[in-house]
C-alpha cells in the first residue's frame, strides 16, 4: 500500500512539473537551437543522476544488453518524444504543444490493444479516455485558424510523431520490465537520449546563431533539475509500479497546468469554454481511474469463483 501511495505521489509530481516545462521549453527554444538545447539538458541531467545512483545510491552499472535497452528507450522517449516537441515549440505556443501531447493516453490504449493483453482497456476506461480527450479538443479548437501557416502545421505533425514515439517507447520499456534500479534507468535513458540529439542538432539546428542568453540559462537550469532529474525519475518509478494507462493520464493534466499557468503568468484569456473543457477532462480522468478499480474488483471476484 505504501509503495502504491509513493507511486501515485510520483505521478502527481509528473502532472504538475511537466505541465510547467512546456512554458520553460518555449522560452528556451526561442533563444537557443532546440535539438542542441535538449541534448545538453538531457546529457547533464542523465550524468548527474547516473553518478548519484552509482555512488550515494549504491546502484551497480548493468550489463551491455540492459544498456542497449535503455539506449533504445532513450531514443524514443527523449530524442524523439522530447526533441521533436522542442523543435515544434519554436513555431507553436507551449499550450498547444501540451494539448497535442495529451493524446498520449489514447496512443497507449491503441498500442495496448495489440501488444499487451494484460492491460487491455475496459469499456469505462475507453469512455473516460474519450471524454478527457473531448475536453482537450475543446481547448485545442481555440487555435484552429493557425493551421494555414505551413511551419505551424509541420510543428503540429511532428508533435504527433513525438507523442506516438513517447507512448510506444513507454509501453515497450514497461514490457521489458526488469528488477534493475528505475532511477538509474532514468539517468541512462536521459543520457543516451541526449547523446542521440547531437547528430540531430548538427543536421537541423541553425548553429550559426548559437549564443547563450539568461533566458536560455534559467530555462536550462529549471528543466535539468525539475523537468529531467526530478520529473523523469518520478516517471520511471511510476511506470514501474502503476498500470501504463494510469501513468499516461499525466498527459491530460499537463495541458491544464500549461493553460492555467499561461493565464496566471502571461495573462492569457481563460474563458468559460476553457473552464468547461477543464471540468470535462477531469471527469474523464476520474472515469478512467474508476474503470481500473472496477477491473481489479472484477478480476478478484472472477478468480474467487
Amino acid at each position: 500500500m505504501r509503495k502504491d501511495l509513493l507511486a501515485y505521489f510520483a505521478l502527481t509530481a509528473i502532472c504538475i512539473i511537466w505541465g510547467t516545462t512546456y512554458l520553460a521549453l518555449r522560452i528556451a527554444v526561442l533563444h537557443f537551437p532546440p535539438f542542441l538545447f535538449i541534448g545538453i539538458r538531457q546529457v547533464i541531467a542523465g550524468l548527474v543522476l547516473i553518478v548519484f545512483m552509482l555512488t550515494l545510491g549504491k546502484a551497480k552499472l548493468p550489463g551491455t544488453s540492459h544498456l542497449v535497452r535503455q539506449a533504445i528507450a532513450g531514443f524514443f522517449l527523449i530524442s524523439m518524444g522530447n526533441g521533436l516537441v522542442a523543435w515544434a515549440e519554436v513555431h507553436i505556443p507551449s499550450g498547444v504543444a501540451a494539448i497535442i501531447c495529451s493524446l498520449m493516453p489514447l496512443m497507449v490504449i491503441l498500442i495496448n490493444l495489440t501488444v499487451n493483453r494484460e492491460e487491455r482497456p475496459t469499456f469505462p476506461i475507453v469512455i473516460g479516455t474519450l471524454l478527457g480527450f473531448t475536453g482537450i479538443m475543446m481547448i485545442f479548437s481555440e487555435h484552429l485558424e493557425e493551421f494555414s501557416n505551413l511551419n505551424y502545421f509541420l510543428a503540429i505533425f511532428l508533435t504527433f510523431i513525438a507523442v506516438l514515439c513517447w507512448a510506444g517507447g513507454s509501453v515497450w520499456i514497461k514490457k521489458k520490465h526488469t528488477d534493475t534500479n528505475p532511477f538509474l534507468n532514468a539517468g541512462l535513458q536521459m543520457f543516451f537520449g541526449g547523446v542521440w540529439m547531437f547528430p540531430f542538432s548538427y543536421a537541423f539546428d541553425d548553429l550559426a546563431t548559437l549564443h547563450w542568453s539568461m533566458e536560455a540559462f534559467y530555462a536550462m537550469l529549471y528543466l535539468v533539475v525539475f523537468g529531467s532529474i526530478i520529473a523523469y525519475t518520478c516517471y520511471s518509478y511510476a511506470l514501474r509500479k502503476l498500470p501504463m494507462t494510469i501513468v499516461s493520464l499525466y498527459a491530460y493534466i499537463n495541458p491544464l497546468v500549461a493553460v492555467i499557468l499561461g493565464w496566471m503568468v502571461l495573462q492569457e484569456p481563460l474563458s468559460v469554454r476553457m473552464w468547461l473543457a477543464i471540468a470535462i477532462t477531469i471527469a474523464g480522468i476520474y472515469i478512467v481511474n474508476r474503470g481500473y478499480q472496477l477491473r481489479g474488483l472484477w478480476k478478484t471476484q472472477f478468480s474467487n469463483r
